[in-house]
């Protein structure tokens, strides 16, 4: 299939794409694009049908890096590939990079966005359960100004964010880890490229009294513990946890996700290698 017609704007900077995607003439159904990897397939399927696109891979605000004392403020045109290459700063213990890997594929990481990706909130996605582990902040750029919230705040479910009208990603902030912060990523796929059937990232940062865990591939927002240190100790709790998180229905996916909870907690107490930290992407009997 072909995308519906579509006008096509290609502003020059922040205010001229917010005012290009609030402008009258898009009747409220104007959408940005920069990797075009997630919402490209959707036009082709006539799943999403827009009557604006607002190019803003190429604006300076989404292409910039800034580095301080606490952290990164990455823009949010910055692809998987430069993570995954190490082109950008990297806050925390070569976390970042590893995970970018395990995006996809090559061609999807070249072009494919970290903006784009919390944009799209996919549940399935890696980038939105890796950042809520990290404690990261979106920022956002709009019609009312700026503003920026926790990821798990700006996820409100499948595919559906805290974006307001003519509203932006303008980047992500990830906290610094300390030298000897631990993370552990898993993932179930059936095979390499696929969409996770079951997900979790688990950071255990005993310098900063960080310890969070996210359930992510949850059909919903991301399930994130913000204090997990307990359940870190003991994952003997991971069966109420996905109970009372109502995760606990069907019970092939009930146990697929308690395996992959289990595999990401145990990946903290082994050796932070590449290849322990390299995100598992082959499946779990359920």
């Amino acid at each position: 299939m072909k995308p519906a017609r579509f006008d096509y704007a290609r502003p020059v900077d922040l205010a001229a794409a917010t005012a290009a995607l609030m402008d009258a003439g898009a009747n409220g159904a104007a959408k940005p694009i920069a990797g075009g990897q997630s919402l490209g397939p959707m036009l082709n399927l006539r799943l999403a049908r827009p009557s604006r696109l607002v190019d803003v891979a190429r604006l300076p605000d989404l292409r910039r890096v800034e580095e301080g004392a606490g952290g990164v403020l990455f823009g949010a045109a910055i692809t998987h590939a430069e993570f995954e290459d190490g082109a950008v700063p990297d806050p925390t213990p070569g976390f970042l990079p590893r995970i970018a890997h395990g995006i996809a594929y090559r061609a999807v990481r070249n072009r494919g966005t970290i903006g784009g990706s919390l944009a799209h909130a996919d549940p399935a996605a890696d980038w939105p359960t890796t950042l809520a582990a990290l404690g990261a902040r979106v920022h956002l750029a709009g019609p009312a100004g700026r503003r920026e919230m926790p990821v798990e705040a700006f996820i409100l479910g499948a595919f559906e964010t805290a974006l307001a009208p003519g509203e932006i990603i303008t980047g992500v902030f990830i906290p610094r880890c300390a030298a000897g912060a631990r993370f552990g990523y898993r993932k179930s796929c059936r095979k390499l490229g696929e969409f996770a059937e079951a997900m979790c990232a688990v950071l255990s940062d005993r310098a900063r009294g960080v310890h969070r865990l996210v359930v992510g591939a949850t059909e919903a927002r991301p399930l994130v513990v913000t204090e997990a240190a307990g359940l870190i100790a003991d994952p003997a709790g991971i069966d109420d946890l996905l109970c009372r998180a109502g995760l606990g229905g069907d019970p092939a996916t009930f146990r697929l996700r308690r395996a992959v909870i289990g595999d990401a907690i145990a990946a903290l107490a082994r050796e932070t290698t590449p290849e322990s930290l390299t995100p598992s992407m082959k499946s779990v009997a359920p």
